[in-house]
């Protein structure tokens, strides 16, 4: 069984992945974990610290070959506003809940929840189901254990917020 203790970002890595990885947004949070692949193939991942992993992030396995981490598709609400102002409004109140949720230009996704949706309605905002992969914002506090604090595990900078 092939062992990953290190980690690429995603766009960093120019060849094709030799095996890929799909988990929800909850489940990319990993320090240490046997994960199976599309393949039929099995990884060990061990780290030093948890990463929270982002869409097209790269295992890089003891052979060189690397498995690439892909966002699963989630069931989400997609969350659409009047106006700019608006979007930022409703983004506020999800926030002062604590929601994690992806912030678009021109939408917001959370994760489906039908009392914050009926709480969004009543804001005015338009809610759709859907379902595509979650990748949320994250917050201040993820810093530690994410990308750019797990002590050189990838080299390059990238903007994840």
């Amino acid at each position: 069984m092939q062992r990953a203790t290190s980690f690429k970002p995603a766009g960093s890595v120019a060849d094709a992945p030799d095996g890929v990885v799909v988990l929800p947004h909850d489940g990319r949070h990993l320090r240490r974990k046997l994960l199976h692949l599309d393949n039929g193939a099995m990884v060990m991942l061990d780290l030093k610290e948890p990463v929270l992993f982002q869409h097209g992030d790269r295992l890089l396995l003891d052979d060189g070959t690397t498995v690439e981490i892909q966002a699963a598709e989630e069931r989400l609400f997609e969350i659409r506003a009047r106006d700019t102002l608006h979007l930022i409004e409703l983004a506020w109140h999800l926030g002062n809940r604590h929601l994690s949720a992806q912030i678009e230009p021109d939408r917001i996704l959370i994760q489906r929840d039908h009392v914050i949706r009926d709480m969004l309605v009543g804001l005015g905002a338009e809610v759709s189901d859907i379902v595509e992969p979650f990748q949320p914002v994250r917050g201040a506090y993820h810093a530690h254990g994410g990308h750019g604090s797990h002590g050189g595990h990838h080299e390059g900078g990238h903007g994840h917020g």
